[in-house]
Formats: structure tokens, sequence, C-alpha cells
């Protein structure tokens, strides 16, 4: 009990009101903030360079002492700011009440949350940068593997495996920006804000965010203490990279079951059944599939508190906390597990080619020629209707139609149609910008390359 209050919290609304549970997670960045601020409270003369010492030593005991084995906090510790103070009152003293000097808690926490986004944000693009450095040695290692590529999950067009396994490259490099973007948006230090309205003292907040990686200051401190957009930008990105992983996780378990056999995962990430033991389930992929509304959850769940929320500071805005550090778990969990997932997986080649050698897949290559001999696709794509329904109903394959039964169809068609029919034409006639064809694939490969290299510099210079 402090200040006006004579009574102590209640129970019942203790249970709801502390944070510490889940807020302990913030305490290294609470620190490290706090060092920072006391480096800023010494400039302008509220600490002298012996009390910055204490302090600076104090913090790191502290640091200490809660990394060590079996520590615990009281339960009186309301969240990780009151139990840090605490903490340090009980290492210096007095001294330790000067540290508040110049801030709130409500820019406090802020400060926290932005400096956790940032080192996530960063975490999860290293995480993308490893993920796509096993898909695109997948990629180049299977880039003349055929295989039918499918819509609606039906046979469509063949493809290369190798092109195949870049479009989740692609995804990812998105995923990485999206990152980015979040890592800039968290760059705003709040920090000098106060409760709302700043604070009375004229700390350099420029030198406290140059301290502690900060690329600016909020301009409104207002705004500084309420805003919680860039945790909401981490969560966007976190949420459309999780999709981006179920939908690789979902082809996978398609592609392994007994009736495509396409790949098959390591024993490392399977798992078997308690019941029939010739189970090698890809489990890993299934829960690639399956975190990923969570983390969409999480986002929801953040949006649900802000919205119409009146500025600056609620209570409600503690709610941020939980679905971050969740958000975080599950999907820096779900990259890593991904990466060595693909490190690991064996694909079929046979099985592909006998898939991809389907000639219905080939039916768009003949309407091509027919447009080439001046027939507009509309009324070609009727003709190769019919001529599939002659195969189908004649139980043959497009290219055991005789030139008669085709020519029945359209006088267009020629000796031309069986050469179409041949499997190499139909990877090969794909040679523009982006397809599947040998020549497009062979220059997305080398950006694929371009922009793994760019993703790693970018994360070894922040991380330098």
């Amino acid at each position: 009990m402090s200040g006006r209050f004579r009574k102590d919290p209640d129970p019942r609304f203790w249970r709801i009101n502390r944070s510490l549970p889940f807020d302990w997670q913030l305490a290294a960045y609470d620190i490290d903030q706090s060092q920072a601020h006391a480096r800023g409270l010494m400039e302008i003369g509220v600490l002298d360079a012996a009390e910055l010492a204490e302090i600076d030593a104090g913090l790191e005991r502290v640091r200490a002492r809660m990394a060590a084995h079996g520590f615990q906090f009281e339960d009186a510790d309301e969240d990780i700011h009151m139990a840090i103070e605490r903490l340090l009152g009980d290492e210096i003293g007095a001294l330790a009440g000067k540290l508040h000097t110049g801030r709130s808690r409500n820019d406090q926490v802020a400060t926290d949350v932005a400096m956790v986004v940032q080192a996530h944000s960063l975490r999860g693009i290293e995480l993308c940068g490893e993920t796509m450095a096993q898909l695109l040695a997948l990629a180049e290692s299977h880039s003349d593997w055929p295989m039918p590529g499918y819509t609606h999950l039906q046979r469509a067009q063949p493809v290369y495996l190798g092109h195949h396994l870049l479009a989740y490259f692609w995804m990812l490099a998105r995923d990485v920006l999206r990152f980015q973007f979040a890592l800039d948006s968290a760059g705003v230090m709040p920090l000098g804000s106060g409760a709302l309205a700043g604070v009375n003292w004229e700390i350099d907040r420029d030198s406290v965010a140059a301290d502690l990686g900060f690329e600016h200051v909020t301009h409104n401190s207002i705004d500084g203490a309420s805003n919680r957009d860039f945790l909401l930008d981490y969560l966007a990105a976190a949420s459309t990279c999780a999709m981006h992983l179920s939908r690789f996780g979902s082809e996978i378990v398609i592609w392994s079951s007994t009736e495509f056999g396409f790949c098959q995962l390591d024993e490392s990430f399977s798992s078997g059944s308690s019941i029939m033991p010739q189970k090698l389930n890809p489990d890993s992929a299934e829960l690639l599939r399956a975190k990923s509304p969570r983390v969409t959850a999480s986002y929801a769940t953040l949006l649900g508190v802000m919205h119409a929320l009146p500025l600056t500071y609620g209570k409600d805005m503690q709610e941020d906390k939980e679905p971050l550090f969740d958000a975080i778990d599950t999907i820096e969990a779900c990259l890593d597990a991904c990466a060595g997932m693909l490190a690991g997986i064996r694909f079929d080649r046979a099985r592909m080619a006998a898939a991809s050698g389907d000639e219905m897949l080939a039916a768009t290559e003949v309407a091509d020629l027919l447009v080439r001999g001046g027939v507009p696709f509309r009324e070609a794509h009727g003709i190769v209707g019919d001529l599939v329904r002659d195969a189908v109903d004649g139980g043959k394959a497009l290219s055991e139609l005789t030139l008669e039964e085709v020519q029945r169809r359209s006088e267009h068609l020629d000796a031309s149609y069986y050469e179409v029919l041949q499997r190499s034409s139909w990877l090969e006639s794909k040679r523009i910008a982006g397809g599947t064809g040998s020549a497009p694939l062979a220059a997305q490969l080398e950006s694929a390359r371009e922009t793994l290299a760019a993703v790693r510099a970018r994360v070894g210079e922040r991380r330098s």
C-alpha cells in the first residue's frame, strides 16, 4: 500500500491485474532501457557519475539474480518494472528510487515492447533467410525434375520441382519485407513521453534513443504513450508468414501420402503411431499447417484490444504482451522447424515424373498450337475439350487418337499435334520470364541467390 490507498488489492482483482506472470519476459529489455535512462539522467545532473556507476552495477546484479537457478519473484511484485525497481533497491538502497525520475510506466513499457519487436523482427528476418536458403538449395538440385502442377488439387500443367519450391522462397522474401517494416516501425522510441504529456526533465531523447538502438524518437507524447502499431505490424507480418508456412506444410502432407508418394520427410521430423508400426506420419508439416491460426488469433486479439480505445493509456493495453510473446514463440519455432524439415526431405523423381507424364496436362499446349494456326483461343479451347472427351470416351491417350480423329475436330491440326504431345515441349515452351522453362528458371535461381545474399547482409549489418 502507498499514496492514497489504505487497502490491499482484492485477490480477485490482483489475479487479473498482475502482469508479472507474462511480462517477466521484458526483464532484459527493461534493464537495458533503465541503464540508458540512467545515463540520460546523469547528462542533465539528476545523477552524478558515482551514482550512475552504482545504479549500473546494481542493475547488472539484478540481471544476474534473475538469471540464477531457482530465482523467484515475490507475490507482491505487480509487474516486471516494479520487480526490478524492488530488486535494485535490495542491491543499492534508496538510490534506486532516483531511477524513475523522468519516466512513467506508460512510456517505460511502450519502450520495452518496442525493443522486443525490434529484436524479434530481426530474428524473423534471419529465420526466413535460413528457410529460404534450404528452399534455394533444393530448387537448385531439383531444377530439372518434372512434376505436375495443380489447380483445385487437380493436375493442371507440368512444372519443374525447382520452380514449385521457389514459389515458397518468394513468399518468404516478401515476409522479410514485412518483418523489416515492423522493425522500422518499432524503431521510434517512446521513452520521454511520460504518462502522456512528456516529462519535466529535459533529457536528451535522441542520445538515449541512439544508446538503445532506436532510429528516431516519437513526435507526440500522447501518441508515444498510446501507440502499439509497431506491435500490430509485427503480428501482421508473423500472421502472413505463418499462413505461407501452413500452405507449404499442407502440400508436404499431401505429397508425402501413399497416394502421391512425391516425397518423404526424414524420420527426425516425423512421428509414428501408437498402434500401427508401419506409419511414418508428417507431423512436423501438419503442425506448420495448424499453428498458423494461432498466430493470426494473436493479431486479432490485439486489434480487438486497441479497437476504439480512448487515448492515451488504459489497462486494456496490458493485454498486448501475451499474444505478442505467444506469436513470437510460435512463428520462430515454425520457421526453425521448417528449415530443419527441408534439410532432410527426400523427393521421388520417378513418382513425380510418372504423374507429370499424363498427356492430359498438355491440353493447353494443343490449344496454343491451334492459336498459332490462327484459331481464336476460345474456339481452340473448345476444340481441345472435344479431343479430350474423345480420348476419355475411347479409353485412349491424346497421342493415341488417329490423325483422322484429330482433324475431325479441326482442320488446323496436322502431324505437329503429336510433336506438341512430347513431354519435353510441355515444360520448355514456358520460356517467358517467371515461367517454369529451364532458361527462365535459371534466371530465377540467380535472382533468388541475390535476394538471399541481400537478406543475409541485412541481418549482418543490423547485428553489427
